[in-house]
């Protein structure tokens, strides 16, 4: 088996980890918020798409 280094980086940064996080929980919770308040799936799903860019631009701002 082979050891990663402690300085090899992971896939992503963990600045970028925690955007696409904040962003993510941002997104699902319009999207069920969404979904709650007109039972319609596709409006849901485009509302949480909405958040996820917007959030990933606000969240990457807010943090650096």
């Amino acid at each position: 088996m082979s050891q990663r280094s402690a300085s090899s980086s992971g896939l992503l940064s963990l600045r970028t980890a925690f955007v696409l996080l904040l962003a993510l929980l941002a997104a699902v919770a319009a999207a069920g918020l969404t979904w709650l308040s007109r039972r319609n799936a596709a409006e849901a799903a485009l509302a949480g798409l909405a958040v996820l860019g917007g959030g990933i631009r606000f969240f990457d701002w807010l943090i650096s």
